[in-house]
């Protein structure tokens, strides 16, 4: 785990500000490196506006991603491109496909500017107490820099290869997240079913194995069925399509199945719940 601290004499735009980058932001804007924002929908709340990609691009240093799927990066990147030059570094955090990653950097790189591919593991809890943890891929020389600007939002920070290496292991850790979530929902739901009370089934949950800082994170919201957003239906689907469509046939049984039921979730009308909301559709 990376423990580098800084950042010192970068100007960081973000690009956009939906449930993570919005945080991201506030926190650029406390530590002092933040130059603006930009989001597709203008944002009323905003920190430092730019009126386009190509306008922060022109200003910042390091320029950091974090929009929803492969297609509004590209929009992105070709809103700002021509203005990219070698000092620039690029973080990309949207979560991708490897194919997507390898070619967004290279178009990146093209321009003589830097590219780390930078997901993270972390829903916006995390992310209001800088409790995210990045997984960075690209150059090692990059490194140091790279981790200096992250620094500022995360907890660790590991560089685990090159640009689809980081991309593909995010996937494949969200695939567990969303089987997770599945099984938790499906649990809860069949003790509630039993006659079992919420305490009875948490608390006891608590003295075995099987408890983790996700059933911590999750619980509140399954108890009190507040299923407003730190990591979306839509979005969940979106990254288990991905992750499903990457592994190789057959290899994902129950990550088809969840993708299933995110797909169930969306169709009900929960696309922009939280993906605790799965219990809903049960």
């Amino acid at each position: 785990m990376s423990d580098t601290k800084g950042g010192a004499g970068e100007r960081v735009g973000v690009l956009g500000l939906g449930i993570i980058g919005s945080v991201w932001a506030k926190l650029y804007e406390a530590a002092g490196v933040l130059e603006g924002t930009w989001n597709r929908s203008p944002k009323p709340d905003a920190l430092h506006p730019a009126s386009d990609p190509a306008a922060l691009a022109r200003s910042s240093t390091v320029l950091h991603i974090v929009v929803s799927d492969p297609p509004a990066v590209d929009g992105v990147l070709t809103a700002l491109e021509r203005e990219l030059g070698p000092h620039h570094l690029v973080l990309q955090s949207t979560t991708i496909d490897p194919r997507s990653a390898t070619r967004f950097a290279e178009r990146v790189r093209a321009r003589g500017a830097s590219y780390l591919e930078s997901p993270f593991m972390g829903s916006r809890p995390a992310a209001e107490q800088r409790k995210v943890a990045f997984l960075t891929g690209g150059d090692a020389a990059l490194v140091a820099r790279g981790h200096g600007v992250l620094s500022q939002l995360s907890s660790a920070i590991r560089h685990v290869g090159d640009v689809p290496m980081a991309a593909g292991l995010k996937l494949a850790f969200n695939l567990q997240v969303a089987i997770q979530m599945e099984g938790i929902c499906e649990s809860l739901h069949l003790a509630r079913q039993l006659g079992v009370a919420d305490d009875d089934f948490f608390r006891t949950l608590q003295g075995t194995a099987l408890w983790s800082g996700f059933h911590a994170a999750k619980e509140p919201k399954l108890r009190s069925g507040d299923f407003s957003a730190q990591f979306s239906v839509k979005n969940m689907l979106k990254d288990i399509r991905l992750a499903t469509e990457l592994a190789r046939e057959g290899t994902a049984p129950l990550g088809v199945a969840v993708r299933e039921r995110l797909m169930q979730a969306n169709g009900l009308g929960f696309t922009d719940q939280d993906m605790s909301a799965l219990i809903q559709s049960l």
